[in-house]
C-alpha cells in the first residue's frame, strides 16, 4: 500500500534534522534509504526497526540534515576535484564547449563538510526516537488505503455472487440443451453400430461436460472464504490473490463447458466473462494489501 510521513527532530542548538519514509505497492518488502555518509550503523537500526513494522511495499527512507547558520563549512577537495576533472575531460573528448555547475558539485554527498559539528552528536539516539512517530504515521495512512481497498474488494465479491447466482437459473435449461445433444450422438454411434464400451464412455463424457453445478459451488465456497479472510484482516494479501487464482480457474471451466451454445447459454458465457472481469480486477487491488 501506498503512503507517507514525515517528522522533524533537534539534535541540539546547531543540527536539526526531518526525517521521511515513503511507500509504494510491491511483491515483498523493498527498503532503500537515503542518508548522510557515515551513518551505516544507523541505517541498520532504521533498517532493522522497518522489518518490524511493515511487511510488504517498496519502502524509502530520508534523512535530511539541517545545521545552524553559525556552522562553518569546508569542501572535500578530492570529491570536489574529482568531479571537476571528470567533467572536463569528458567536455574535451566530446568536443564541448561547458563548464562544471559549482551548485551542483556541492550537492554531491560528501562535497561539503561541517567543521564544527562534533562526532558524538547524539544524532543516532535523536532520529531513532522519532522513529516510532513516522512508523505510526505511514502506517495510519496505509491503513486508510487499506480500509478502502476492502471495500472495494467486497463489492468486486458481491458482483460475483450475483453472478453466478443468475448463472443457477440458467442452467437447466443449458442442461436441456446438452440432454438434446446427447441424443443426437447417440443415435449417431447406435446407428454406426459402435460397441457397447463405446457408448458408455461417449455418454459419460457428454455428461461430465453438461453440468456447470460444481463450478458455481466452488466459486461460491472460494468467495465466502475471500471475505472470512478479509474480514479477519492481518497479512492476507498473498491468501487472497491464491484465492482469487481458484476463482479465475473455476470461470474458465465453465466458460469451456458453455462454449458453441446458443440461447440461454449465452447469458451463462456473458456472467462467466463478467466474473473473470472482476476477478482481475480484484487481483490489481490484492497487489496493495498486506
Amino acid at each position: 500500500m501506498t503512503g507517507f510521513a514525515q517528522v522533524k527532530g533537534h539534535v541540539n542548538g546547531r543540527l536539526s534534522f526531518t526525517l521521511s519514509i515513503k511507500s509504494v505497492n510491491h511483491r515483498f518488502l523493498d527498503i532503500h534509504f537515503r542518508m548522510p555518509s557515515d551513518s551505516d550503523e544507523l541505517e541498520m537500526k532504521l533498517r532493522r526497526r522497518l522489518k518490524e513494522g511493515l511487511a510488504r511495499g517498496h519502502v524509502e527512507m530520508t534523512l535530511n540534515l539541517e545545521r545552524g547558520a553559525n556552522d562553518n563549512f569546508s569542501f572535500n577537495r578530492e570529491i570536489v576535484g574529482g568531479y571537476v576533472l571528470a567533467f572536463r575531460a569528458a567536455a574535451a573528448e566530446f568536443g564541448l564547449a561547458a563548464e562544471p555547475d559549482l551548485n551542483t558539485i556541492l550537492r554531491m554527498p560528501g562535497a561539503l563538510e561541517s567543521a564544527t559539528l562534533p562526532v558524538d552528536s547524539g544524532l543516532e539516539a535523536a532520529v531513532l526516537s522519532q522513529m516510532e512517530e513516522v512508523l505510526e504515521r505511514l502506517n495510519r495512512m496505509r491503513e486508510e488505503e487499506g480500509t478502502s481497498t476492502a471495500q472495494e474488494l467486497r463489492q468486486r465479491m458481491a458482483h460475483v455472487q450475483r453472478a453466478t447466482q443468475e448463472m443457477e437459473t440458467h442452467r437447466h435449461a443449458v442442461l436441456q440443451t446438452y440432454v438434446e445433444r446427447l441424443k443426437v450422438r447417440m443415435q449417431e454411434l447406435i446407428a454406426s453400430q459402435i460397441e457397447p464400451e463405446r457408448l458408455l464412455q461417449e455418454a459419460a463424457l457428454l455428461v461430465d461436460r453438461s453440468d456447470i453445478q460444481e463450478e458455481l459451488v466452488r466459486l461460491g465456497q472460494h468467495v465466502k472464504h475471500f471475505l472470512s479472510q478479509l474480514d479477519q484482516g492481518g497479512e492476507v494479501g498473498k491468501k487472497l490473490d491464491f484465492l482469487l487464482q481458484e476463482m479465475n480457474r473455476e470461470a474458465n471451466t465453465l466458460l469451456s463447458k458453455t462454449s458453441g451454445l446458443a440461447g440461454e447459454a449465452l447469458n451463462i458465457t456473458e456472467l462467466g466473462l463478467s466474473i473473470k472481469s472482476d476477478i482481475e480486477k480484484a487481483r490489481e487491488q490484492v497487489q496493495n494489501l498486506e
